[in-house]
């Protein structure tokens, strides 16, 4: 489960972020006050344009940023105090992780199991199962640098998957990717809604969105704008589309 309450996050500004942004104000609010919950065994869908504070929000959850205020519980535990403890219980996915192209995907899921303490067994039995669903055995031997795009997600992906967690994060897992791996990954998800895992993914494409999730919601300007289960979405719409609907509620914030 992920409980988050009243979160709150801004960054100070540099010069040139100032100019950039045409601003004199030193602080920039990325998420103001928002609280929601992800339940195991569904797919919470967090959607909001471009800068919105979908990634930042991510990041928090992560760990990978501290809240400047708020709350955030990861499986129960405490996320802001006991980090360490909490990001044994996550896999996050972001398209901005950087792989070592000198390695194999073999050798980095390799890492990346001892790395989470799994034992040789559980190590193996779980890149047979990741490789097999990815589609990765062909290339699982070729350095990394000499990928494609889609392959080098594929390897994200088990990373992120590797050590089996409870709670997973996807910001923006099929951008950029083709149809086959984006499927790859749909598959994935899916699976880990299966596994009774709770699982937390943002997206601009509504038909994954449609596809995937069980309770969704919807930030702009760093403000929760929406919050509920998809069925109470859809049942509440005034638009034709889920797309259009989205779009009437982010002009109304």
């Amino acid at each position: 489960m992920i409980e988050v309450e009243n979160l709150y996050k801004e960054f100070t500004l540099t010069a040139k972020q100032k100019k950039e942004l045409n601003t004199r104000e030193s602080k920039a609010i990325a998420v103001d006050g928002i609280s929601f919950t992800c339940q195991p065994g569904r797919i919470f869908s967090l959607l909001g344009p471009n800068g919105a504070g979908k990634t930042t929000t991510m990041r928090m959850l992560s760990t990978i940023y501290r809240p400047t205020s708020g709350g955030i519980k990861i499986g129960g535990v405490d996320a802001i105090a006991s980090p360490q403890e909490a990001r044994k219980k996550i896999g996050f996915l972001t398209g901005s992780t950087g792989l070592y192209a000198r390695l194999t995907p073999n050798e980095v899921i390799d890492y990346f199991g001892k790395l989470y303490e799994v034992p040789s067994a559980q190590l193996r039995e779980r890149k047979q199962y990741l490789f097999e669903l990815l589609n990765m055995t062909d290339f699982i031997h070729k350095r990394i640098g000499k990928l494609s795009t889609g392959m080098k997600q594929k390897v994200s992906i088990c990373r992120t998957m590797i050590h089996d967690p409870e709670v997973v994060v996807f910001d923006e897992p099929t951008s950029g990717l083709d149809v086959i791996t984006s499927a790859g990954i749909i598959q994935l998800i899916r699976n880990c809604k299966t596994q009774g895992k709770t699982v937390i993914f943002s997206s601009h494409i509504m038909s994954e969105v449609d596809l995937l999730c069980d309770d969704l919601a919807i930030i702009h300007k760093g403000k929760l704008l929406h919050s509920g289960t998809m069925e109470e979405f859809r049942e509440n719409m005034q638009e034709d589309s889920l797309t259009g609907e989205f779009i009437r509620i982010v002009n109304q914030g």
